[in-house]
């Protein structure tokens, strides 16, 4: 039997071990104490997750066109797919991105790398697509927001404190712009009901009356948003 590749992170806030199955493979997550001799013996106990959530993984890859991030690759943008055109200019100092049309065009400075610029104009591109989604959304609410925040969390897609700040993950962007849609109504919804009582369901529902098959889709594909 093989063994499964995994790599380990000493977490602060960790109270137990866990593992995490993601787009970037396998990790095993535990607590500042936790004996790494019990690490291996945990992997084994759950061999069979694991194995399962590769597989299914492999499958929902081949269903969505992977980003390619160079010269004249594809990125996929709320549904569109941009192509990548790329050109370094020697007397440039700062790096520039802009679409036009279907071409997403970016100019860098010499020694500036390529994934680096792409998910910074990713991270700017996502405040300004869901500040106006966040607002719509409250408005029909009837509620408001404290703040909003663009991260890039691994095992979070968004997020509402208890003050009202929203976060969400720039990575929903490589999504369907439905799920984008889908994943802020279901924070604002946070701003009534905190928790995933029924109630929360039951209120998501009347504002979102698909949610299950938006929260299907992402379930099934979230690994695969990346660059």
């Amino acid at each position: 039997m093989t063994s499964i590749p995994y790599r380990i992170r000493r977490s602060q806030r960790a109270r137990r071990a866990r593992i995490l199955v993601g787009g970037d493979g396998v990790e095993v997550v535990v607590p500042p104490r936790f004996p790494l001799s019990e690490v291996e013996p945990f992997v084994e106990e759950k061999r069979a997750w694991i194995e399962r959530t590769l597989r299914r993984m492999e499958e929902t890859d081949a269903e969505l066109a992977p980003a390619r991030v160079a010269d004249g690759g594809e990125l996929p943008y709320l549904g569109r797919r941009l192509t990548l055109a790329v050109r370094r200019e020697p007397q440039r100092v700062r790096e520039h991105a802009a679409v036009r049309g279907d071409t997403l065009r970016v100019a860098l400075p010499p020694g500036a790398a390529l994934l680096d610029a792409v998910e910074r104009w990713y991270r700017r591109r996502a405040r300004d697509e869901v500040a106006p989604l966040l607002d719509a959304a409250c408005a029909r609410a009837g509620t408001a927001y404290s703040g909003l925040q663009i991260r890039g969390q691994r095992t979070r897609w968004a997020s509402c404190s208890s003050t009202g700040a929203m976060s969400f993950n720039w990575r929903l962007l490589l999504a369907p712009r439905e799920i984008l849609e889908y994943v802020v109504e279901h924070e604002v919804v946070h701003l009534e009901v905190l928790d995933h009582s029924q109630g929360f369901w039951n209120l998501l529902a009347a504002r979102c009356p698909d949610w299950e098959a938006r929260e299907a889709w992402l379930r099934r594909h979230g690994h695969a948003l990346r660059l």
